[in-house]
């Protein structure tokens, strides 16, 4: 296939990380002859990146491989599929989709170069990574640059896929994030978000073993003005380092996304998460202790094998006892090679748990809308993202999507704001500066 002047579709489902993902293709394949398009009828190539956290995730990414199916019908079209699900589902992908040609997982893709030249239909999984190759990458045209620090979980959650598709942790070196932190920012990027499945476990696994809090402070040395966030954290990984390093910097956000999953101990245990209600009760308290104004936001699975309905109340107390700001929800979906998965007879059935993620979903609202009235008559600094319906939006240093009003305000403007009303999702204030 001539490769020369052809248009590339990716269709990106799932975190953060598979975004980043999708940049680093698109900055690979523009070494030979792609460019990105943003319709896929245009595309000489599709490919869909996957996640397969959960069976919705994985359904949408097949969903999408029998649309360009039918379209390969009328036109030449190379399709392909990576991310988790490739990673995971390797050759059975090509037997159940004989119109995709290209199947590589997530520690293929710096062997992409020889890939897509390749005859014939390609499959390439492997469990280790290659090395690190040096192209260039194709961000998304915003403000806010991907960077992944680490990648991996050594954890092994009983109900979680990631350790056996994104593999154990590696930690990328201290001096290669930085040079890509310096030409993130030299490209005019405001803010940075250091990625990771499990992000302060960085370092653990080079032979210095810099920590996150170390590498944050050489990241908050950069010069310009700009900020750095970072997620997302095991709540036992977050260090009094961390903490304090997060309090004395001037540029990096007060905001953790620390995931709880559950309020019962027993379904924690279940889970295999390495602390308890207390201890994480004792982490929230010290980071509310050290730092002003920190937003504080979570994950919970709804319908976990097992959970009972004491179990379920003791998730929704955790959000009032602890104050959290917000949470991601999810409807428990037995992912494949996991251990809850094997738990069948302690599934709840599909409406039991529809019924409790409404109800976790409700409380989100709650707590969301009672975090954002804090901020009521407060002056905040808010980074001006975009224009819509005729209003600036933006987001604080904690993560809180304003909009705002006032003169002589550009996008990428870092503004002082008078919050003058609070909703569930947002805040509206007013330019003082």
């Amino acid at each position: 296939m001539d490769i020369s002047d052809k248009k590339v579709y990716i269709e990106t489902l799932g975190c953060q990380m598979n975004k980043s993902d999708t940049e680093r293709i698109l900055g690979i394949l523009s070494h030979f002859g792609y460019c990105p398009c943003k319709d896929e009828n245009e595309a000489d190539l599709c490919i869909v990146n996957t996640c397969s956290i959960r069976q919705l995730s994985e359904d949408k990414a097949y969903s999408k491989l029998g649309v360009w199916g039918k379209m390969k019908k009328e036109k030449p079209l190379k399709v392909g599929i990576c991310g988790c699900v490739a990673q995971q589902e390797k050759e059975r992908l090509l037997k159940r989709f004989p119109y995709v040609d290209l199947v590589f997982g997530t520690q293929n893709i710096y062997e992409l170069p020889e890939l897509i030249q390749k005859e014939g239909r390609v499959c390439a999984v492997r469990e280790k990574p290659v090395r690190e190759a040096d192209f260039n990458i194709i961000r998304a045209q915003n403000l806010n640059a991907w960077l992944p620090i680490i990648e991996g979980c050594n954890n092994f959650c009983s109900y979680c896929v990631v350790p056996y598709t994104r593999g154990r942790e590696r930690s990328r070196e201290v001096e290669t994030i930085l040079n890509e932190a310096r030409n993130i920012l030299k490209q005019g990027f405001r803010e940075i978000t250091l990625l990771g499945q499990n992000v302060d476990s960085y370092g653990k696994d080079l032979p210095d073993k810099p920590s996150l809090a170390y590498l944050l402070r050489e990241l908050d040395s950069l010069e310009g003005k700009f900020r750095i966030r970072f997620t997302t954290s095991y709540p036992t990984d977050i260090t009094d380092e961390l903490i304090e390093t997060v309090k004395n910097a001037s540029k990096i956000c007060e905001c953790f996304h620390i995931p709880m999953q559950s309020g019962s101990d027993r379904i924690l245990k279940a889970m295999n998460r390495r602390y308890d209600r207390n201890r994480y009760a004792q982490i929230v308290k010290k980071i509310r202790d050290n730092i002003k104004n920190v937003t504080i936001t979570s994950d919970f699975i709804a319908g976990f094998p097992g959970e009972t309905d004491e179990d379920f109340e003791m998730t929704l107390s955790a959000f009032d006892d602890f104050e959290l700001d917000y949470s991601n929800t999810a409807a428990y979906s037995p992912r494949p090679n996991t251990p809850a998965a094997k738990m069948t007879d302690k599934f709840l059935d599909e409406d039991e748990k529809k019924r409790r993620l409404a109800i976790l979903n409700e409380k989100v609202k709650e707590m969301s809308l009672r975090s954002n009235q804090k901020y009521l008559d407060c002056e905040l600094e808010v980074l001006v993202e975009s224009f819509k319906n005729g209003k600036f939006e933006g987001r604080t240093r904690n993560n809180k999507v304003v909009h705002l009003t006032g003169e002589n305000i550009s996008t990428g403007d870092f503004v002082n704001v008078k919050i003058t009303k609070a909703s569930i999702w947002c805040l509206f204030g007013e330019k003082t500066n």
